[in-house]
């Protein structure tokens, strides 16, 4: 007898009456018309028509500061630099317990939004490494329900710091897995290059991920991508490469970017845009017309990039809103990137499952058999409805068990000659067959 069956569900890529049976943790067969007379199970689960998705992953956050909003003071102009000032003033008052008490705190947030893997920086310029300490003991903490990867983030510049590579070697020698960087905020573009070049050593020789902080700027001429592209490919590094942000792309001359955008393609360099923040943060030295700021999702997703939506920030220096909701990440990126065909709207849901995902290099993520039974039941019938509606997460599961719930979100009408008579539920419109309830 199977441990969980759930049947009648509908999933991403458009199919509908499937069902997905689990035993020990694994996904052994996803099929249509699976019932429970066809396939008896311990746990039923009738998804009535919803969709079934892959747990959402966040490829870019910076789980150390998040929750930090305030501390030591609010960022009052809601600029970059003033949130890197903020948080070198906050970075002495760090205490272990406080890090890892907000980072799991936040992990409940995500869980509970079906966020189940995220790709944290963590800052590793304070010679105590006490984020780098304190973030790994969370990463162990929450290994039975949310995987956590590091990233050694040398947020001040790796070569502003005389001591700045030897602290990111012994990061990574506690157990981070990814070498970061941040060469735009380097003293010179030459400067900058160069932290490119010998990061991307560092982890060809350590047999590391990179992912770079690159070019979060408007400076048209910040290329930092250009370096990290050439990079991967002289390392043999293809495919294990990531430039975040990437926002200076959006005011790059048009000439330049045809050209770019094929080398980082050749290069299986990975891209990760990071829609509430680049959104907030950039163009604020813009009057009118105003830059958006976001790097060039479709263009890039054209040549066969993959590209993933990152959260970035939650309530700490740099953006005081957010909630761990990556439908909500997804929906500003379609909108900023104007991706409003079916199909865009359906990249733009790949962009916060499955194409981080394979920027992570998840093992066992997604919909098939032999996949881990990871997924989430969202209050909608497909992609674009559940963009649409940021849908409730009904339930979230993680090797087949149940991490968390949600009711289903349904308004009560309170109309002349009506009240308390008509009942619907968000993913229809008011009249409609499906959403009335007489």
């Amino acid at each position: 007898m199977l441990d969980l069956l759930v049947y009648n569900a509908s999933l991403p890529d458009g199919r509908s009456n499937m069902g997905l049976a689990v035993q020990d943790g694994r996904i052994v067969e996803l099929a249509a018309g699976l019932t429970s007379a066809s396939a008896p199970a311990h746990e039923q689960l009738d998804a009535q028509g919803q969709l079934i998705s892959p747990p959402f992953v966040d490829a870019h956050f910076h789980m150390d500061a998040t929750l930090s909003y305030g501390l030591p003071r609010v960022n009052q102009s809601g600029t970059l630099l003033e949130g890197i000032a903020l948080w070198g003033e906050l970075k002495p008052l760090l205490t272990e317990e406080a890090l890892i008490e907000r980072a799991l705190a936040y992990c409940d947030w995500a869980v509970a939004k079906g966020l189940l893997a995220v790709r944290s920086h963590v800052d590793v310029c304070d010679p105590r490494l006490l984020a780098v300490q304190a973030l790994l003991e969370v990463k162990r903490r929450v290994a039975p329900y949310l995987d956590l990867q590091l990233v050694a983030f040398p947020q001040d510049g790796v070569l502003r710091d005389p001591q700045g590579l030897d602290k990111l070697q012994r990061a990574l020698r506690m157990g981070v897995d990814v070498v970061g960087g941040i060469p735009h905020f380097e003293r010179t573009m030459a400067e900058g290059a160069r932290s490119v070049s010998l990061l991307c050593e560092l982890a060809a020789n350590e047999g590391k991920l990179v992912d770079m902080h690159c070019d979060e700027s408007d400076d048209p001429l910040s290329r930092h991508i250009e370096t990290l592209a050439f990079e991967a490919q002289r390392l043999g590094l293809q495919g294990r490469v990531t430039g975040s942000h990437c926002t200076s792309m959006h005011s790059m001359d048009n000439y330049y970017v045809s050209k770019l955008l094929p080398l980082i393609a050749q290069a299986g360099v990975s891209v990760v845009s990071n829609p509430l923040i680049n959104i907030t943060l950039q163009g604020r030295h813009d009057t009118y017309p105003k830059r958006r700021g976001m790097t060039r999702v479709p263009e890039l997703l054209a040549q066969g990039v993959t590209v993933a939506f990152g959260h970035d920030c939650v309530m700490d220096p740099w953006y005081s809103l957010g909630s761990a909701d990556m439908l909500e990440v997804a929906s500003m990126g379609l909108h900023v990137a104007q991706m409003t065909s079916q199909a865009a709207m359906r990249q733009c849901f790949d962009a916060v499952t499955s194409s981080p995902a394979k920027i992570l290099h998840l093992d066992g993520y997604g919909l098939e058999k032999g996949c881990h039974a990871d997924f989430v039941l969202l209050q909608a019938r497909d992609c674009v409805e559940a963009l649409r509606l940021r849908a409730t997460r009904l339930k979230v599961y993680r090797r087949g068990r149940l991490l968390a719930e949600t009711p289903a979100a349904t308004a009560t009408l309170h109309l002349s000659g009506r009240a308390g008579h008509t009942a619907w539920q968000p993913q229809s419109p008011p009249g409609s067959a499906l959403g009335i309830n007489p």
